[in-house]
């Protein structure tokens, strides 16, 4: 369980994500397209994509 006293701040996704990505994968996101750092003590939050 995540500590919220750990949490500097909240990263809410723009738009929907493809969550079969693996770890890495969203890992990448977060350094590419929002260049931050996947490793920070921030949380990143991601909304799934609705495929049928």
């Amino acid at each position: 369980m995540i500590s919220e006293i750990a949490i500097e701040k909240v990263y809410l996704a723009q738009r929907a994500t493809d969550l079969r990505k693996s770890i890495d994968g969203l890992a990448a996101i977060v350094k590419e397209e929002c260049e931050l750092d996947p490793f920070s003590s921030c949380l990143f939050v991601f909304l799934q994509s609705i495929t049928r």
